[in-house]
C-alpha cells in the first residue's frame, strides 16, 4: 500500500475555526468542570457535616479575590452548559441546522450565559 498517494486530512493550521466548532469544545471542557466542581461542592459538605466545622473559613474564602472569581467562574460554566444543553435539544427536535440559526444561537449561547451568570451571582450576593 502507498501512503504518499494518500490524502493529508486537515490539521490544525489549515482548518478554520468556525462558532460551533468553538462551542462544541467548550461544551465538553465545561462539562468536565461541572463534574469536578460538583463533586468538590459534595466533599465540602460532607465534610462540614461530618467533623462538625464552621462555615467561617468558607466565607472567608468565598470573600477572597480567588473565591469571588471561581464562584463567577462556576456560575458562567454551570449557565454555559444549560444554555448549550437548550441549543443541543432544538438540534434533537430538527430545529437551528442552517448555517445562519447556527451562528446566531451559538452567539446568542455565548452572550446569554455571561448575562445569566452576572445575574446569578448578583442575586447570590444579595441572598447570603
Amino acid at each position: 500500500m502507498q501512503y504518499e498517494n494518500n490524502p493529508l486530512t486537515p490539521h490544525l493550521d489549515i482548518y478554520s475555526w468556525q462558532i460551533s466548532s468553538l462551542l462544541s469544545i467548550t461544551h465538553r471542557i465545561v462539562g468536565v468542570l461541572n463534574i469536578i466542581a460538583t463533586i468538590l461542592i459534595c466533599f465540602w459538605v460532607i465534610i462540614v457535616t461530618t467533623f462538625d466545622l464552621s462555615y467561617n473559613t468558607f466565607f472567608l474564602f468565598i470573600n477572597s479575590y480567588i473565591g469571588k472569581f471561581l464562584t463567577i467562574g462556576l456560575c458562567w460554566t454551570f449557565s454555559y452548559h444549560i444554555l448549550n444543553e437548550v441549543r443541543h435539544l432544538a438540534w434533537d427536535m430538527g430545529y437551528g441546522f442552517d448555517l445562519k440559526t447556527s451562528k446566531i444561537t451559538g452567539v446568542l449561547t455565548i452572550v446569554g450565559s455571561i448575562v445569566l451568570a452576572i445575574m446569578i451571582y448578583i442575586i447570590g450576593k444579595k441572598l447570603i
